[in-house]
C-alpha cells in the first residue's frame, strides 16, 4: 500500500492508495473518505480471524475494540484516514523489527504487521500512563498518529522524555521511570514529574502536545461552560 499524508503537521490525513489484493488495516472509526470500490471487513484482529481474547487485549492497550480491513474490488482504490485529536502522521517501514506503541497512536497498517499487546511493567503505573502498550511486529509499513507535531530522536546511550509525549520506540531500547530534577521536590515544582529514561540504541518518536495535560486544562471551562 501506498500512504501520503496531507496537511502536515497540524491536521494530517492519511491518503491510502490500495491495489486488488491489498488490504490496509485500520482504527475502527478512522475512516473519512474512501473510492466507492473500497470493500471493508470488521474483525477484532487480523482480516481473517479475530478472536475476544485479541480484543480485550487491544483494550488494555487503549485502542478500540474492533479493526476496519479494507480492500479494494477489481480496480485500484483509496481511503482517507484521520484521527480525534489535530496532530501530525508518520509512515513508518518494518523490516521483521519490533516496534512499541503507546495506546491511542496507532492508526494503520498492512497485512504484513501483527497488533499484539506489550507488557510494560509496573513502572508504568508509577509515570500515570498505562501499563500496557501496543506492539507493532513484522515486515510491511504502519502509520502513526500524535497530538499535535511528532518528531523522532535518535538515542545511542542514555536520554530522558516525558512520559506524556511519548508516541512510539524502539524495542531495542530499555526504559525506567525516574524523576525529572535533582530532587522530589525540584520535580514537583518544576511541573514535570516523572519522565522516563531511555537507554540503548534506537529511535524514540515524540508528540508535541499531552492529552492528559490538554484535559486538564480544557476539563474545568467544558463544565464551567454547560452551567
Amino acid at each position: 500500500m501506498h500512504v501520503e499524508l496531507v496537511n502536515q503537521p497540524g491536521n494530517t490525513a492519511a491518503k491510502v492508495s490500495l491495489r486488488p489484493g491489498e488490504v490496509c488495516t485500520a482504527e475502527s472509526g478512522a475512516m473519512l473518505a474512501m473510492s466507492s470500490n473500497m470493500q471493508i471487513t470488521t474483525t477484532t484482529h487480523k482480516k481473517q480471524s479475530g478472536s475476544l481474547f485479541k480484543a480485550a487485549k487491544r483494550l488494555l492497550g487503549g485502542e478500540s475494540l474492533f479493526l476496519n480491513h479494507f480492500e479494494p474490488q477489481d480496480t485500484p482504490g483509496e481511503v482517507w484516514l484521520g484521527t480525534d485529536l489535530a496532530g501530525d502522521m508518520v509512515v513508518l517501514p518494518l523490516n521483521n523489527d519490533n516496534l512499541i506503541v503507546q495506546g491511542g497512536s496507532f492508526l494503520a497498517c498492512d497485512e504484513g504487521i501483527e497488533v499484539d499487546l506489550g507488557w510494560q511493567g509496573f513502572k508504568s503505573i508509577l509515570s500515570g500512563e498505562s501499563i500496557f502498550w501496543l506492539k507493532l511486529k513484522g515486515r510491511g509499513t504502519a502509520v502513526l498518529s500524535s497530538f499535535g507535531a511528532i518528531y523522532p530522536i535518535e538515542i545511542d546511550g542514555d536520554y530522558i522524555v516525558d512520559t506524556g509525549h511519548i508516541v512510539a520506540f524502539s524495542e531495542t531500547l530499555n526504559f525506567s521511570i525516574t524523576k525529572a530534577g535533582k530532587s522530589w521536590l525540584q520535580s514537583i515544582l518544576g511541573g514535570e514529574g516523572l519522565v522516563c529514561k531511555f537507554s540503548g540504541k534506537g529511535t524514540v518518536w515524540c508528540q508535541s502536545h499531552n492529552e492528559s495535560s490538554f484535559g486538564s486544562l480544557l476539563g474545568p471551562n467544558l463544565k464551567a461552560g454547560s452551567k
